[in-house]
């Protein structure tokens, strides 16, 4: 094969277009790369990508701190709640045949864990007495009358899951 003066003009230049495609294509990439360095480095003044991912992240570490500390003091809460008298059954009654009206209760109030009293008062024509029994699981150390008994039970069926511990 010979090598004339018309061939070495024919490589030279597909050499040459090979070489202004490719200083072309570096051109581009190079003008796209610098686009995304100024998003990120923000030379016009604005705070960096950067900066700004730096700063979020401080701020969801806070928002975890945060979390984490309502986390406990909603243990906290819940752990108070159960011992709050909020469980309440009361019952009225005629404690006397001659009187009408159901002027008579008894009220249970207790905690989540059965704990607390029962209040009775007895209204008659002349006179109304008042009683107050204490309750500890549910259960009282002195006999309970029937209607007593309905207003504990109305008051521990409000305890969650029905349990008493």
């Amino acid at each position: 094969m010979t090598w004339d003066a018309q061939t070495g003009v024919i490589v030279v230049g597909i050499i040459a277009l090979m070489a202004l495609s490719l200083s072309v294509l570096l051109a581009l990439r190079t003008g796209r790369m610098k686009r995304q360095y100024r998003v990120l480095s923000a030379a016009d003044g604005r705070a960096s990508f950067i900066e700004v991912v730096a700063r979020k992240t401080e701020e969801v570490q806070g928002l975890r701190e945060d979390v984490a500390r309502l986390a406990g003091d909603l243990q906290g809460t819940q752990a108070e709640l159960q011992q709050a008298v909020r469980h309440i059954g009361v019952v009225r009654y005629d404690a006397f045949g001659d009187m009408g009206g159901r002027m008579s209760f008894s009220a249970a109030m207790v905690d989540d864990h059965g704990n607390g009293f029962v209040i009775t008062t007895i209204h008659a024509r002349s006179e109304s007495r008042s009683y107050i029994k204490e309750l500890r699981g549910g259960m009282a150390e002195v006999n309970l009358s029937p209607e007593e008994t309905a207003a504990v039970g109305d008051a521990v069926a409000g305890i969650p899951d029905g349990r008493i511990e």
